[in-house]
């Protein structure tokens, strides 16, 4: 088995592993998206739960329906999003990498109970 992407953006949902860039890939194939991140977000039941955050291709387009419809049939159920959020443009550094750990950081009460 090789690791693909970065080994600390692995996400582990309810005992299985999730190789965030092959959510990107199956997510960034949709013609809505123009941008897309995947990240593990603390959740009560699973331990992490996937999440994507979307750039989309026109402003304005928030149907997280749609995304999970088209990708049904192309990821294992606990491959798919629990949630797909929608932002105008994703946290980069200076060399133009999606800055996951400051996603992570926004979105870390999405799951939180009580």
């Amino acid at each position: 088995m090789s690791i693909v992407g970065r080994e600390k953006d692995l996400i582990i949902a309810g005992g299985f592993i999730v190789y965030p860039a092959e959510v990107e890939d199956a997510i960034g194939e949709l013609d809505a998206v123009r941008e897309v991140a995947v990240i593990g977000i603390q959740h009560p039941d699973l331990g992490e739960a996937v999440v994507a955050v979307v750039v989309p291709r026109e402003q304005g387009f928030d149907d997280s329906a749609a995304i999970s419809g088209a990708l049904a049939d192309k990821l294992a159920r606990f491959k798919q999003p629990r949630q797909i959020l929608f932002t105008a443009e994703l946290p980069k550094n200076a060399m133009g990498k999606v800055q996951k750990a400051e996603l992570r950081n926004r979105h870390a009460t999405l799951f939180a109970t009580g």
